[in-house]
């Protein structure tokens, strides 16, 4: 059964980002449980600004569940990311992955890598960029392993990165890896820029996809822009997949309708 989440956002430096809850994680398990959904999605500054049994009352207090942890306050803050040209600064990149990882183990959920990934260009070859990438998901692929959980990678769209952009680059990545514990996001978001067919590229990413950002072209609620969603819905529910569908969009008009779109289109294109 494939299980629904919101995201939670505890950093100020990216409000106005494409998170829907933005005013705490108590609020946002209150307001998560209240509409239905099944699990909140945090993204937070580190590992240390929810304490592990603060969270877990909470969500034991709210009935509710995490899906995943984001890593990208990484860059957002700290401008780290794992194609820095400076060595240094890509060991700090991965310790604060790592960091996240093992944060999220304690929950039983797995850590999300996007905009910490980097890009290449300049002094960084393409080449070179993607021997640091396979390098770290390798290391801390195994560090999540070791934990229990997958390691998720997101491809991005062309204007965020020009590592992976589609499903298909995301397999391939997977596939030269040495760890078997990266798995891929699939952002209906990103895929709507990059895939010429999304609900194919979906049904293309079966077995490798470990999570999924299920929002609209426009980045706002599921049913608020162009996609077909009901076919994109039914090429993911026809692979078998089981985990979480997760709302990261912008909270347009507000977090309230936003939210409550959501979860109405949920329960239409995600039948229990």
């Amino acid at each position: 059964m494939i299980k629904t989440a919101i995201t939670v956002s505890l950093v100020e430096q990216a409000r106005g980002g494409p998170f829907v809850l933005w005013d705490g994680v108590e609020k946002g398990c209150q307001t998560a449980a209240s509409l239905g959904y099944d699990a909140i999605e945090l993204f937070a500054p580190g590992p240390d600004v929810v304490p592990v049994d603060t969270l877990r009352e909470l969500l034991s207090k709210n009935n509710i569940g995490i899906a995943a942890v984001g890593t990208g306050a990484g860059m957002v803050i700290h401008q780290l990311n794992l194609c820095d040209p400076d060595a240094d600064r890509r060991d700090k990149a991965k310790r604060f992955i790592e960091s996240m990882i093992r944060y999220g183990a304690q929950f039983g959920v797995p850590a999300i890598i996007g905009s910490m990934q980097g890009r290449w260009g300049g002094d960084i070859s393409r080449e070179q960029a993607f021997e640091w990438l396979r390098s770290a998901l390798n290391e801390l692929g195994e560090i999540a392993g070791n934990e229990g959980v997958p390691l998720i990678y997101e491809p991005l769209n062309r204007y965020e990165t020009n590592m992976c952009n589609t499903v298909a680059q995301g397999v391939d990545l997977c596939q030269s890896l040495t760890s078997k514990h990266v798995k891929l996001l699939a952002d209906v978001f990103h895929m709507g820029i990059e895939e010429a067919d999304p609900a194919a590229a979906m049904s293309a990413g079966k077995g490798f996809i470990g999570h999924v950002h299920f929002v609209d072209s426009n980045r706002s609620a599921a049913g608020m822009g162009h996609l077909n969603l009901e076919a994109i819905a039914k090429a993911l529910i026809d692979t078998g997949y089981d985990r979480y569908v997760s709302a990261e969009c912008f909270p347009k008009p507000d977090a309230d309708t936003a939210a409550k779109n959501t979860i109405e289109a949920y329960k239409r294109l995600f039948p229990r």
